[in-house]
């Protein structure tokens, strides 16, 4: 595999930059660290038909492979590389050009860790000289790395109807192929799956954009190419804080847009909002439960202060993926599972995670925002994103468009808003700007924009077209 002139270009003054580095601050080089391909790393072909996929727990090789080798990488740096079959549902196959990428990241401590992408090119030219790309987070909302979107996104992976949002987002996805934009998908709740942990997933989010970049086969320009980020309820988690973490992470990065829908911005609120209320309180719970993987501090906490009822739910949601998540244990009564003297969500020793948690506490993107939410949502508070809004707003140079779906909930406003933040991403991946300033507005439904229903139905359409092998 060759190298790109761009690539040997950053390599090159990557190399000069650490050479440097000694007499000087790493922030001296913030553009190049992390951004370059050291070496280009064979592509595996694509399992033989009718070979199904290990899952996971079965391929440790290419998800978690050696430490000492990731922690020798660069942030997005290629560990390894293959040619993956995608299909719709398991079953009917997508008639694309994609491949997985096993890839070096970072927790939020700082420290190396593997992470795995899958990046998708269509057939069909882009609609710009040089192809954009768009960074598509699932909500895989799973506390297994079984339910990762690398696994269940392949032709003959198992089907699990505990994992069934997965297929069903595939959809939106599909959308942006279909415009001619190239798609990258990370596993963003990183080798633990640790649901909900957003900083995390940024992280990761970003490193496989870098990764997608560096990889010549998928045809993009490197870090010049324009990258959006999308992602919905569990997905968009991970890409709000991408967007925030952006400019200090991967300044780089040619980030043109975010669109986030049905998003939790504060932990704190969605933990007193579903508190014994909500049909979807194991989600959240759930969402608690992934926190203590990334964060030692919360797994102290909660080895030392749930009580027996609450261990016991932790054994059945531990290694379940969404369905279970979002319909096992409604109206639990989240603080109840605590034998903590006062509000387990106030505690001391929770509050720094908590903050990090929190979106808005990073300042404003410096890209463009897309926010949409429904003020019915029985999951996430719409308050919450309120107070985004206006947390970003106080920034003079922010452009934030936040639309409120006032007839839907979450599940609704899911479908309704995905034509219009499709329209919105594809304006900015073609080079329409977004306008200055911060705007919002009230709607019955999102699906009755100009041209969300077109581009909807047009989604669906061409998603069931691909079934019958017409390439995309």
């Amino acid at each position: 595999m060759k190298m790109s002139t761009a690539g040997r270009t950053t390599r090159v003054l990557t190399h000069a930059c650490l050479a440097l580095a000694a007499g000087l601050t790493v922030a001296a080089c913030p553009v190049l660290v992390g951004a370059a391909q050291a070496e280009p790393v064979p592509v595996a072909p694509p399992l033989p038909f009718p070979l199904p996929p290990a899952p996971p727990y079965l391929d440790q090789g290419f998800y978690n492979p050696d430490p000492a080798r990731v922690a020798a990488a660069r942030p997005g740096e290629i560990l390894a590389a293959r040619q993956v079959n995608l299909a719709n549902f398991n079953l009917l196959p997508l008639n694309v050009r994609a491949w997985q990428l096993s890839f070096r990241s970072n927790n939020t401590r700082g420290e190396a860790i593997p992470a795995v992408a899958t990046v998708i090119v269509p057939h069909r030219p882009s609609p710009t000289p040089e192809r954009s790309l768009v960074s598509f987070q699932f909500a895989e909302d799973s506390l297994s790395q079984n339910c990762a979107p690398s696994y269940a996104l392949q032709m003959g992976s198992l089907p699990n109807p505990l994992n069934s949002v997965i297929a069903l987002e595939f959809v939106e996805a599909q959308a942006m192929l279909q415009l001619g934009h190239a798609v990258v998908v990370p596993d963003h709740q990183g080798p633990n799956a640790a649901y909900a942990v957003g900083p995390l997933g940024g992280r990761i989010t970003l490193d496989a954009i870098r990764a997608a970049q560096n990889f010549e086969p998928a045809g993009l320009p490197g870090a010049a190419t324009r990258t959006a980020l999308w992602g919905y309820s569990g997905g968009a988690i991970p890409t709000a804080h991408a967007a925030e973490l952006q400019p200090e992470y991967a300044p780089e990065l040619n980030l043109v847009g975010s669109a986030a829908g049905g998003l939790m911005a504060d932990i704190r609120m969605a933990v007193d909002y579903n508190n014994g209320t909500s049909t979807f309180g194991g989600a959240v719970l759930g969402g608690l439960f992934g926190v203590a993987r990334e964060y030692p501090e919360v797994a102290r906490f909660i080895d030392q202060h749930m009580n027996p009822l609450g261990k016991a739910i932790r054994v059945v949601h531990e290694g379940q993926c969404v369905a279970l998540q979002f319909a096992g244990f409604p109206f639990v009564n989240i603080k109840g599972l605590f034998d903590y003297p006062g509000d387990p969500m106030r505690a001391p020793e929770m509050q720094p995670v908590l903050d990090d948690l929190t979106l808005g506490r990073r300042g404003t993107p410096t890209a463009p925002v897309y926010l949409y939410e429904a003020p019915l949502d029985e999951v996430m508070p719409v308050n919450a994103v309120n107070n985004l809004y206006d947390t970003y707003c106080k920034d003079p140079n922010a452009k934030v468009a936040y639309t409120r779906e006032l007839i839907s909930e979450h599940g609704i406003a899911a479908a309704s808003g995905a034509g219009s933040a499709a329209l919105w991403l594809n304006d900015r991946l073609n080079g329409v700007p977004a306008p200055q300033g911060c705007t919002n507005r009230d709607v019955p439904l999102q699906i009755l924009d100009p041209g969300a229903a077109a581009a909807f139905a047009n989604a669906v359409g061409q998603t069931l077209a691909s079934a019958l092998g017409m390439p995309v």
